[in-house]
């Protein structure tokens, strides 16, 4: 046994353990309250001051809210409803500010099913704004109510100077609050206007009547949201005059219980629907909050639109013989549907409301839908049968992609085993993918010189025979005919990424049977290996991206210039290289000559310019941020957009004028 005295961190006893108090129950885990200590969870914590102003509005008290974001990241709330209670409270024997803004679980929704101060609520913990304060550098706060104007000025969770109180003459009433996220509990506080814009509009439209003002002093803009009949007109909106069927606004009121031994309650259902062969929406609202994964709501409307539109097929005898029946993708496809549900009791998947799962919501609509539904085909049987037919061609188009998709699969994984030789492919020894590296070059004549100046332990070279195939205009079934394209996904050994309408996990694409920890486009420094190299990479958007957004491709930089002078030999990647390099070299005498393809060059030359990881160099490949950057470059250089293009070679050509005149 070892002598040595134990460490503190070796005792654990009953001094051991401690508990957070006071505003470090958020500042130190808010990501146990917002669900993440970054961005998102800041912008969580903003929407739970928005709440707290939706749920006096909804209740009747004011119709009109505004939103101001500042150029130093604080953010201001104001409402006009009937304004935050502060005074003493006889019954907590505590002030209610006190019970408000700084304790948690302390708020005034929990008694919602008693006819108390709200019937329904977006909060429902009491967590909200204690919990937003505590993550605050400050919080300064207003209040309007009983003829008089209260304040309170909050720092890192504590209160300063406690509630000032004076008269206020005027009628109007309300709660203003301001306050800035705190870099030490966030560590991004830069909510985007994109954000603020999102969230807003979504609780105008689940808010019917209530005008948001949002007010964007970091950029001088004002945005404004009013949806007077709410859910209904927005699915108007989105579906315009192209529908399948007109428009339906559906709405009901149901009491019930979770289980036998919990308490009644009651819930508010409505849906604004319509279908159409153009657009496609389906959002979930609950107490306004937007259910993002859904939930109980998402379960009831799969389950009553597929039942009840498979029901009509059957009755109407629209399906063929042993054909299958409809799937919940294949209504969704051409669904318009916005679900707003309200319920004194919720039981949410957890603070931050994304989901919800009562069991009683779930069977309430799912009944209410299925009637709603059977009503309406009853009373309508041509538009019914116009959705049933819409319906039926999602299905017959969702199989034929299915079939598609499967037989490409089967015919590359039954070559897939590298045991079937592709033709010139030089494997490497090394059976660890971690140090693998594949090099896809230009010609047999470039794999040539490659093959005698790569290191056999872990380079292996796939030779690529002319230009491939554009990937980007071709479809699947010529794409999968060309035989460079197939032998190059046989080496590379992880499959592809063929997405189907709407379908999701079920390509045979598969990262971790990637062969190789690098894949290393090797072409000539000269146009037509510029044209190689972006027709190999538009190969990889198209099939298999996820090697580009893993930063699994690579470019082997060619040298553009190859500089003797005496015994010493130089290479230049680029004009301003060449540029250095001469200048280094002075008044000395010098050779400079354009370096030759991969071909010609010899294999010293070629392991120390291209093959050896000590002195090669690599250009790794990475999306660019914003997805439709990614696609508009890809459209540009081998897509249809010729006026793109154009411009792009007016504005870049002058770079590689050189090399054309060079060839």
């Amino acid at each position: 046994m070892s002598d040595k005295p134990k460490t503190a961190r070796n005792d654990y006893g009953n001094d051991s353990l401690s508990s957070l108090k006071g505003a470090d129950r958020v500042r130190k885990r808010p990501g146990v309250i917002f669900g993440s200590d970054g961005i998102e969870g800041c912008q969580h914590s903003m929407f739970e001051i928005l709440s707290n102003s939706i749920d006096e509005a909804r209740e009747g008290f004011g119709n009109r809210i505004i939103i101001t974001r500042f150029p130093d990241k604080s953010i201001q709330i104001e409402d006009f409803g009937r304004g935050i209670p502060v005074e003493y409270n006889e019954r907590e024997g505590r002030y209610n500010w006190e019970l408000a803004f700084c304790e948690l679980y302390a708020g005034g929704k929990y008694n919602n099913d008693k006819n108390e101060s709200y019937e329904f609520s977006l909060g429902l913990n009491g967590l909200g704004l204690c919990s937003t304060q505590y993550a605050s550098e400050y919080m300064d706060v207003e209040v309007r109510r009983d003829g008089f104007k209260y304040t309170l000025h909050f720092e890192e969770g504590e209160n300063v100077g406690g509630l000032h109180k004076e008269p206020y003459t005027k009628r109007d009433t309300g709660s203003s609050i301001r306050w800035k996220p705190d870099l030490k509990v966030f560590t991004d506080i830069d909510i985007p206007i994109e954000y603020f814009i999102d969230s807003v509009k979504r609780q105008a439209i689940v808010n019917a009547g209530i005008r948001f003002i949002i007010d964007d002093k970091a950029a001088g803009e004002k945005y404004e949201f009013c949806y007077e009949r709410g859910i209904a007109d927005h699915v108007k909106e989105v579906a315009g005059e192209d529908v399948i069927a007109p428009p339906q606004y559906w709405q009901c009121e149901r009491r019930g219980r979770d289980r036998e031994d919990k308490p009644e309650y009651n819930v508010k259902i409505n849906a604004a629907v319509t279908f159409s062969n153009k657009v496609n929406l389906v959002e979930y609202y609950h107490n306004s909050s937007w259910l993002e994964h859904g939930g109980a709501p998402q379960k009831a409307v799969r389950s009553a639109f597929v039942s009840m539109i498979d029901q009509r097929l059957k009755q109407t005898g629209k399906y063929v013989k042993n054909e299958s029946g409809i799937k919940y993708q294949d209504v969704e496809d051409c669904l318009v549907i916005i679900v707003s549900s309200f319920s004194n009791q919720t039981s949410y998947e957890n603070q931050t409301k994304k989901s919800i799962t009562n069991k009683f919501i779930q069977e309430a609509m799912t009944d209410f839908f299925k009637h709603q539904l059977e009503v309406w085909f009853i009373e309508n049987p041509i538009e019914a049968d116009k959705i049933c037919a819409q319906v039926l061609i999602n299905k017959q188009s969702r199989e034929q992609a299915d079939k598609q998709r499967l037989q490409i699969k089967k015919n590359l994984t039954s070559n897939m085993d590298i045991t079937s030789r592709v033709n010139k492919f030089i494997d490497c020894r090394s059976k660890d993918v971690s140090e693998r590296e594949l090099y896809i070059v230009e010609g047999d004549s470039a794999a040539g010189s490659c093959k005698n100046s790569r290191d056999p332990l872990f380079q292996g070279i796939m030779p690529v025979r002319g230009k491939i195939l554009n990937c980007l205009k071709a479809d699947y079934n010529r794409i999968f005919k060309s035989e460079i394209i197939t032998d190059l996904i046989k080496v590379l050994g992880c499959g592809i990424d063929v997405p189907g309408k709407g379908a999701k996990n079920i390509s045979s694409f598969d990262i971790n049977q990637l062969r190789w920890s690098k894949v290393i486009i090797c072409t000539d420094a000269d146009v037509d290996g510029y044209q190689i190299r972006a027709l190999i990479l538009t190969m990889f958007y198209r099939l298999m991206p996820k090697l580009i957004e893993e930063g699994k491709i690579y470019i082997a930089e060619s040298p553009l210039y190859e500089i003797t002078s005496g015994s010493k030999t130089y290479f230049a990647y680029s004009e301003a290289e060449k540029a250095e390099i001469l200048a280094e070299i002075g008044g000395g005498r010098y050779t400079l000559q354009r370096s030759k393809g991969l071909g010609e060059n010899d294999a010293s030359m070629m392991s120390l310019t291209t093959m050896a990881p000590e002195t090669r160099r690599l250009i790794r490949v990475i999306p660019n941020r914003e997805q439709t950057e990614t696609e508009q470059m890809f459209d540009i250089l081998l897509g249809d957009n010729l006026s793109g293009r154009k411009d792009f070679i007016a504005a870049r050509g002058s770079e590689f004028i050189e090399l054309a005149d060079v060839q």
